[in-house]
């Protein structure tokens, strides 16, 4: 069950936590990226400071974006103090209507951690990387909120061979490059979270693509029950 639009909050700004780590990314082009989104105010933070948040922080985000690739974990112990309790924090994903975005190497995290893989819709993380391909993205589902206002394009992004989400998952685009998974973008529920995740986003040549940031844009509406 897909929880129905929050039409009561469609004019206050989406607030959305960006959460990062295990990965080195370049900081002025990502902070770009989610400074020209409309109506989204993005708090990009490393998950030490995620997880060490209060519960009242963490709480008041509408969407909790996921750009990080930490594989091993989580744990509780075995941290520096600042670090908190990451996986206490993370086992609440999904209590409440908070929605969950999984973007580019997020969904390859915790590949140990059944959780993890419940939310990402993954039995096996199993995966070939090939950097910097040109890769035809096809729209599987035109009447899906997140992919109704874009077509096919093409775009340059790092690829990832794996198996395809589970069949709870609503599969939003794809593609046939040889290299590439088939399912770049998919929907699903966890619990009483949407999850919307989404393959693509290595780094600026893809970032810098208006239909990627399209699908970026409206993933996190979607996400936060505004679409």
């Amino acid at each position: 069950m897909i929880l129905k639009t929050k039409k009561n909050e469609i004019g206050n700004p989406i607030q959305t936590a960006v959460v990062t780590g295990g990965h080195s990314f370049n900081v002025f082009e990502f902070h770009r990226l989610f400074w020209q989104l409309e109506n989204v105010e993005a708090y990009i933070q490393h998950m030490d400071d995620f997880a060490s948040s209060s519960a009242e922080i963490r709480h008041s985000y509408d969407v909790i974006l996921f750009y990080t690739m930490l594989l091993d974990g989580p744990a509780d112990d075995g941290h520096p103090w600042y670090a908190g309790r990451p996986k206490s924090v993370l086992e609440e994903l999904g209590q409440t209507e908070q929605g969950i975005f999984m973007l580019h190497h997020s969904i390859l995290a915790y590949r140990e951690w059944p959780v993890w893989s419940q939310i990402v819709g993954f039995p096996d993380l199993t995966h070939d990387v090939t950097m910097a391909q040109n890769l035809l993205v096809e729209v599987e589902d035109h009447n899906h909120p997140i992919t109704s206002e874009v077509s096919d394009w093409r775009m340059i992004d790092e690829t990832y061979k794996m198996c395809d989400p589970d069949p709870d998952s609503q599969v939003l685009l794809t593609t046939k490059h040889p290299t590439s998974m088939r399912v770049l973008a998919w929907a699903r529920q966890y619990q009483n979270s949407r999850v919307f995740c989404y393959q693509s986003g290595h780094d600026n040549r893809t970032w810098d693509n208006l239909n990627f940031i399209t699908v970026l844009q409206r993933g996190i509406e979607w996400c936060a029950g505004r679409i």
